[in-house]
């Protein structure tokens, strides 16, 4: 018998959290990479599928919670992070994670992510951000570039774009990366670590709309690692995101905030439930 004989089976595979319903995003679309990246940290992480719930709002993104084999809640637009934070502090068990994209997220989601990352509780949101509003044909999203020309927008919105790390850093996020979707197993690797680390963790993850924005498909000559390990020091962190040049991979922030959970009540039994709410 060799060593490796003597290692265990894996208690799951990545096609384990495959549900049987059939992606239909565009083709080359960098949320499918994303879709294997979370089934690979799932695996790596061991977890249960019935011990995970994966919460999203409205988007090409938020399709995600369906391709999975676990527990899912598709919400309404902006709004899944409240919905994932109450899921978390009702239900502390579970692995939550949240998926969407920067239109999503950023746009009609914003307040609920500063409101978030400021609570800390303990879950991990995962933005696919294309710089670009996909579902509904090439909308400019808050993180597109000022010059980017479009139908809807010609010569550009000529708007300073919305820098997601450093808000989320601003407003009390205790983890922040950053990964790229042609690189699952790397974007794997960040999404194990945020899942493991305590509070709210933030990675964006750099996914390209190749239907309307051919032109990301150059981003892959572009990324590459930081250039320095995590850092403690959220200012420290900041600096680094506002002078780099945004297509540094890897966990740029790895903070030590305590993650918020209140203390649950007892739970009541349903009739005294239903007297609290008789009129």
């Amino acid at each position: 018998m060799t060593a490796l004989d003597m290692v265990p089976a894996p208690l799951h595979a990545p096609k384990d959290y495959r549900s049987a319903v059939k992606p239909v995003w565009c083709p080359g679309c960098g949320d499918y990479s994303v879709l294997m990246a979370l089934q690979k940290a799932f695996a790596a992480l061991a977890l249960p599928p019935e011990s995970i719930a994966v919460v999203s709002g409205i988007g090409c993104s938020s399709r995600l919670p369906a391709y999975l084999d676990c527990y899912g809640f598709h919400g309404v637009h902006g709004r899944a992070l409240a919905v994932a934070t109450g899921l978390k502090i009702a239900r502390p068990a579970l692995t939550v994670v949240v998926v969407g994209g920067d239109g999503d997220g950023f746009s009609i989601g914003g307040n609920h992510f500063l409101h978030a990352a400021r609570r800390n509780v303990d879950l991990a949101y995962i933005v696919m951000d294309n710089r670009v509003y996909g579902m509904t044909k090439g909308q400019p999203s808050p993180t597109t570039e000022p010059d980017w020309d479009s139908a809807i927008a010609p010569g550009g919105t000529g708007l300073r774009p919305f820098q997601p790390m450093v808000v989320a850093l601003a407003s009390g996020a205790n983890f922040v990366g950053r990964g790229f979707a042609s690189d699952p197993n790397g974007c794997a690797r960040i999404i194990v670590e945020a899942i493991r680390h305590p509070g709210f963790a933030f990675v964006e993850i750099m996914s390209p709309c190749v239907t309307f924005r051919p032109d990301e498909r150059a981003w892959k000559l572009r990324v590459h690692p930081t250039d320095a390990p995590p850092t403690d020091d959220p200012a420290e962190a900041a600096h680094r995101i506002m002078t780099g040049d945004g297509f540094g991979l890897g966990v740029i922030y790895a903070g030590t905030r305590a993650p918020y959970q209140p203390a649950l009540a007892a739970t009541s039994s349903l009739a005294a439930l239903e007297q609290g709410f008789a009129v």
